[in-house]
């Protein structure tokens, strides 16, 4: 590490016994154990369970896909330089191996379990030999009629080379012979991704089959004349990456090309069923040169992330309450007119508690309002139906000046991002795509009002996508704002970012690469100085992930010197907490729950006890990843208005502090322990869908102040006070 003095540290003895850091890989994979736990959380409604096993499994397939798939590609390269944690890139996938193998086990049991359950429960997934004859006959129709046309049964030998298959597709191999002369040959059938994975049989029932179980029934419709001697099935991942010609001079063309590559990128992982025959596995591996993959024998279904498919609205009584999404008070109070509340006062709007629309809304009164005179507008991911794109190309339409800077590198959201470029081009929005060595994951908004003769900014700063959907499920931060300063700034970001023009004079937005990094080291060392001035010294944060090693070991070095640090780290979390001589003032949670909690919160005491609104408070787009304090374009925005920082610190951040109901404490051996609770303890989640923030509330805060969560409970924020306090009981995860 090298502090603000520019003076490396040397490591600690704890330092060095202790293992400093968590490997990145398997700390995600702790997390994905972490999901796949909601699975058996029963404090969750039926299919709820459900959908977090959909989740795990669909997390583990762009696990390996991005992040795996990088690691094979440092071994095929001869790469032997060891991570920040001392593992070399053959020594993480040989973990990884072993993680997963785990992880596997543990969702096949889960799922075996749920799918028993949800018959129970009367939402059955049964084989074709289970049904009643009329059933039956249906379902050879609907094979008939829908299916068998779409179907592409294939032998494999000289004259029918094996086919390309694409990631995630579920594939048959059969051992077939020709009765006639007894030659035998390898056959193939493709699943169609295209077909909805689990076929609903009529009746009042609910009953579904899965596609790869109809296919098997009617292998002799396919394959007429042939004998069957055998057959499995199996699964491949592919390698994610693009490549990119940083000397392109068509971006988009570029992009289109690459995406195409990307569909034959190399085969990184195979799943079989458990009991394919060894020469099959042989078959296939040969087929796809993948001795270097990973190969994984399946005991139950393959492709669990398609399992959400039987989730339905015909049994609401299995899933959670509709959220009941509160519209912004202060807003209501300017009659819907999101500008004149801004105008008024700074407000933070917490989704997707708080309407994401509230979002859409500040688009298209700028669209609407002939005052307003330019929008700026930054794009990482966006829905397929997008409010916002269609806000922009009719403020473009109406003759604003409209800029979109649309990163094209958002992963798996590549061929989107074109498409809505493209579109909003052909409405007149300028469209820029940004740097070829950066990604911009800044989630900004800048509206321009002529205003008796001058011009006024509105700003939105997100932690989360323009995204409506993934607003619904994300816990994310909205903060508006009509400070001129900020404005400035974010118009020379915006300059930045379209014309490569470095700000020189920044007032008081921090932005990545530049000084973000810095800025972070800084206030941590501001708390080593107040600790060892005998000031109080704390640091709350609440990140989605910690991984950059320099930022670990700030934070040490801070610990060490007496600052307590308290951290709420949803996923990947490489710091060591707990350790005595190293880490043993910081301590790491990771909430997991029905919202994927996604925004990012930072709250420095400056020499105060915390929560105090005397402290320094950031909101940002950014976690502490070397890719995002150097290879992104990011946002770390000051809060100064004092309602704003009691909502966040005393809101957000407190009920994180507080939540016991969804909470995991990260151990010092690297373990996840789940907090022990009992029926009424507090949710952070629950505490959020029924008490109203403080920023939005406008005059009606005056009425009536929701019960903060630090006021429910003996320890009102002072961790001091609860140090002889029992602290809530740990139990391990049991994966």
């Amino acid at each position: 590490m090298t502090p603000a003095s520019g003076k490396p540290r040397a490591l600690s003895e704890a330092e060095r016994v202790a293992g400093r850091l968590i490997n990145r890989e398997l700390s995600w994979l702790e997390f994905n154990t972490r999901v796949l736990e909601e699975a058996g959380n029963e404090n969750h409604p039926l299919l709820e369970r459900v959908r977090f096993l959909s989740i795990s499994a669909s997390n583990l397939d762009e696990f390996y896909m991005v992040r795996a798939a990088g690691l094979m590609a440092q071994v095929a390269a001869g790469v032997t330089k060891t991570s920040d944690d001392g593992l070399t890139p053959g020594e993480q996938l040989e973990a990884i191996r072993e993680q997963v193998k785990k992880l596997l086990k543990a969702q096949s049991r889960r799922s075996a379990q749920l799918l028993a359950e949800c018959r129970d429960a009367g939402v059955a997934v049964v084989k074709p030999e289970e049904l009643g004859e009329r059933s039956r006959e249906w379902l050879s129709r609907w094979f008939e009629n829908q299916l068998f046309p779409v179907l592409t049964p294939q032998a494999v030998d000289t004259a029918h080379p094996f086919p390309f298959i694409q990631t995630g597709c579920l594939v048959y191999v059969l051992r077939l012979m020709r009765p006639a002369d007894k030659h035998e040959i390898n056959g193939l059938v493709l699943v169609p991704p295209q077909i909805e994975r689990f076929v609903r049989v009529p009746g009042k029932a609910l009953r579904f089959v899965a596609v790869e179980e109809i296919i098997a029934r009617n292998f002799r419709l396919l394959f007429p004349g042939m004998k069957i001697l055998g057959h499995g099935i199996f699964r491949i991942s592919r390698d994610s990456d693009l490549e990119i010609d940083e000397e392109a001079e068509d971006l988009v063309r570029t992009f289109e090309s690459a995406l195409l590559r990307r569909r034959r990128g190399n085969v990184i992982r195979v799943e079989v069923a458990a009991g394919m025959p060894k020469n099959f596995r042989r078959f296939v591996l040969k087929a796809f040169n993948a001795s270097h993959a990973h190969v994984f024998n399946i005991d139950g279904m393959l492709g669990l992330a398609d399992i959400k498919q039987i989730i339905t609205d015909q049994r609401r009584d299995l899933q959670h309450e509709p959220l009941n999404v509160r519209f912004p008070e202060r807003v209501r109070e300017y009659g819907g007119d999101i500008l004149a509340a801004i105008r008024a006062k700074d407000f933070v709007v917490q989704h997707p508690y708080e309407s994401f629309d509230v979002v859409v809304q500040f688009l298209r009164r700028a669209t609407e309002d002939p005052a307003v005179v330019a929008i700026k507008q930054t794009f990482y991911r966006t829905s397929e139906d997008s409010p916002i794109v269609e806000a922009l190309i009719a403020a473009a339409e109406a003759g604003k000046l409209v800029t979109a800077m649309v990163e094209l590198r958002a992963r798996f959201d590549e061929a989107a991002n074109i498409r809505w470029a493209q579109e909003m081009e052909r409405a007149g929005v300028q469209v820029v795509y940004g740097f070829m060595e950066l990604k911009t994951h800044a989630k900004v908004s800048l509206v321009v009002r002529r205003e008796a003769g001058k011009l006024r900014t509105y700003t939105h700063f997100g932690t989360g996508n323009y995204h409506p959907v993934n607003a619904r499920v994300y816990s994310d931060l909205s903060f508006f704002t009509c400070d001129a300063a900020l404005g400035r700034d974010t118009a020379r970001l915006f300059n930045y970012m379209t014309g490569y023009a470095t700000p020189e004079d920044m007032e008081k937005l921090v932005y990545a690469p530049a000084e973000l990094k810095n800025t972070l080291v800084e206030l941590i060392e501001d708390e080593v100085a107040h600790a060892r001035a005998g000031r109080p010294a704390e640091i709350w944060a609440k990140l989605n992930s910690l991984v950059d090693p320099e930022i670990i070991d700030c934070l040490y070095h801070a610990s060490q010197a007496g600052v307590r640090i308290e951290l709420y780290v949803r996923g990947i979390c490489c710091l060591r907490p707990g350790v005595p001589g190293m880490s043993e003032n910081i301590q790491v949670r990771s909430m997991v729950g029905r919202f994927l909690e996604h925004s990012r919160v930072m709250c420095f005491g400056a020499g105060h006890r915390l929560p105090s609104t005397e402290s320094k408070v950031y909101v940002s787009s950014a976690d502490w990843m070397p890719r995002n304090l150097h290879h992104r374009v990011e946002t770390l925005v000051p809060i100064e208005n004092e309602t704003v920082k009691r909502q966040l610190v005393e809101q957000v951040l407190m009920a994180n502090r507080f939540d016991v109901m969804q909470s995991w404490q990260l151990e010092p051996d690297g373990a996840y322990r789940r907090l022990d609770h009992q029926s009424g303890d507090f949710s952070a989640h629950t505490w959020f869908m029924t008490n109203p923030s403080l920023s939005g509330r406008g005059s009606a805060l005056r009425e009536s102040r929701p019960a903060m969560p630090g006021e429910l409970f003996p320890d009102t924020g002072d961790p001091a006070a609860a140090e002889d306090k029992p602290r809530p009981t740990l139990v391990k995860a049991a994966v």
